[in-house]
Formats: structure tokens, sequence, C-alpha cells
């Protein structure tokens, strides 16, 4: 079976070999933050809907558990905010039923965890791991670009009640950017916010590929530390990048096409990036790159950081 709605596995810097799961499509969220790696937000909304269906994601899962190892976490994330779609409960419900020794995260801007019933939708997950890059109305409208009926105060309220009652794992994480939401003031107030939620773990993260506007600075360590400073909340750690895991010397070339597709897809890669993510041979992955380059898939952007390949998107 050909996926559309599924993706890897591939080692996570955080979950170990993880099985993605996409329920909206590219790009649908609540945000537009500007260091999205997965580029701007073309379809900005808190209309939650079955943007893919149930049944095809059900239908996914089924095939992959029958005929592939477990991998450590099937986490949903991909090419939006995975709570948009109100059949996610259902769904990790399904991953219960069939895998219960398999992990479930999801990532989530935290955004729609005022309503109630979202919250419910999360419980039977393992992990989820939202996002708090702002408490501050000003702080919130700079880095993020909610939609404009999302108060952050709200947020805050549904993100505080979910911990009250969620019996798993909260990874809380804190996307850093020099200038725009590190101020002392603002990092004062997200401590004493922080310690109220009392997450499992804070993650401070940073830029590492182009995000959705040109020219953001990453965060260096000194600035990091500085942060996790001010928080001065328990648990506070410095995201690592991914380690690698045995080789795949045998790999198809079009295997490797579509792992790099769909990897590449929901954001932009270096060489380095792939062959730490996919765990492919670098040399191979090159001569890939320059393949696809040539038959208009994929183009390469000059960064800081190296050249970041991505899928041309088609108009």
């Amino acid at each position: 079976m050909k996926y559309k709605h599924i993706f890897g596995p591939v080692p996570s810097r955080r979950l170990g070999l993880s099985l993605g799961v996409d329920l909206v499509r590219h790009k649908t969220c609540s945000l537009d933050c500007i260091y999205c790696e997965c580029g701007p937000t073309t379809n900005q909304t808190l209309n939650r809907k079955a943007y893919v269906p149930f049944d095809e994601v059900k239908a996914e899962l089924a095939d992959y558990f029958e005929n592939h190892p477990d991998p450590d976490y099937v986490t949903f994330s991909g090419s939006g905010e995975p709570t948009l779609n109100p059949d996610i409960g259902r769904i990790i419900d399904f991953i219960k039923e069939k895998k219960a020794q398999v992990q479930v995260a999801v990532l989530t801007n935290a955004t729609l965890l005022p309503d109630p019933v979202v919250r419910k939708d999360l419980n039977r997950a393992d992990l989820v791991m939202p996002s708090l890059d702002a408490v501050t109305p000003q702080t919130f409208e700079k880095i993020n670009r909610p939609a404009g009926q999302i108060d952050i105060h709200k947020v805050i309220d549904g993100l505080k009640a979910f911990a009250e009652s969620f019996q798993g794992e909260i990874w809380l994480e804190v996307f850093i950017l020099p200038g725009i939401n590190d101020a002392k003031e603002e990092l004062e107030t997200l401590g004493k916010i922080i310690r109220d939620i009392n997450p499992t773990r804070v993650q401070l993260n940073t830029l590492d590929r182009p995000g959705a506007v040109a020219g953001l600075k990453a965060a260096s360590k000194d600035d990091l530390d500085r942060v996790a400073g001010i928080i001065n909340a328990a648990n506070v750690e410095i995201i690592a990048r991914v380690k690698d895991l045995a080789s795949r010397d045998h790999i198809s070339d079009e295997k490797m096409e579509t792992m790099v597709m769909e990897t590449i897809h929901r954001r932009p890669c270096t060489i380095d990036d792939l062959t730490a993510a996919l765990n492919l041979e670098k040399g191979k992955l090159e001569i890939l790159m320059k393949r696809l380059i040539l038959e208009h898939k994929v183009e390469s952007v000059q960064q800081e950081r190296g050249i970041f390949y991505q899928t041309i998107k088609k108009l």
C-alpha cells in the first residue's frame, strides 16, 4: 500500500523511531509561526473538520502494523495542527486497540486546548508535546501570528486544565528567537506559568532550518542557557540532535527517493539533516538530490547553515 497520511518511521531527536501521522492538508494550522519549518500557513483556521478521511488513516495504520516492525512512537505531526481533525481521538483509540504497547505522541501548538472536547480527545495519548512560545498578546502576535480570535490567556488556561487531568507525560516546548520572545520580563512570566503547568519536561528549541520568514536568527547555546536560568523551572533541557541508527546500505533508489520527498515536503533539510534523520549514506543522497533538482522535483536554497532542499510547490 502506498501511504498518503502516514510517513516514516524516521529517527526523531526526541522520540526514537517515530511513525508520523498527518491529519491535515499542507499547510492547515491555527497559527502562522514565523519560524515554522513547514513554511507559511496557507489555510489558517480554527475550524475542526475531517481534513483527511478517518477510514483512510485507519487502513494505512492497519497495513503498516501488519507488515512492519513496531515503531517506538506513533506521532501525530506533519503538515499543520493535528487537533484540528476531530477524528484524532478515534485514531488514537484505534492505535491503542491494535498496538497497546506502542506509545502515542501528539505535537500540538496548544491553541485548541481551551476546548474540553479536544482535551478529551488527547486523553489516551502517552505523551503530549504542546508549544508555548509567548505569554503576552504582543509577543504571541509577533512570533506565532495567530488566527484573530485566539486569546493567548485562554490558551494558557487550556494548557493548565489539560495538565491537571492528563495522565501521561507533557513535554512543553518553548521556541526561542533572540530579539523576538526572549525579553527578561516575558521569560519571567513564562517561568511562572510553566511552574503552574508543571510539565514533565521543558524543552528549549531554536531555529535549525529555514523558517517561514527569512532572516531569522537562531539562539546560541549561551542564549538558551540564559533563558533556562530566567525561566527557573524544573527539568529544563536544550533539545539535542538525533543520533544515527543502524545503516540502510541496501535501500532501493525508489524507496530512498520516497523517504526524502516525504521528509522535505514537510520541512526543508540539508544533506546532513537527511543523513541523520533517515540514516542514509551521504554520497548516495548527494547524487539523488542532483537528480531530483534536474527533474524539477526539488529546489535548493542557500541559508546560513548551508544548502537546504525543499519540494517545489505546485501552483
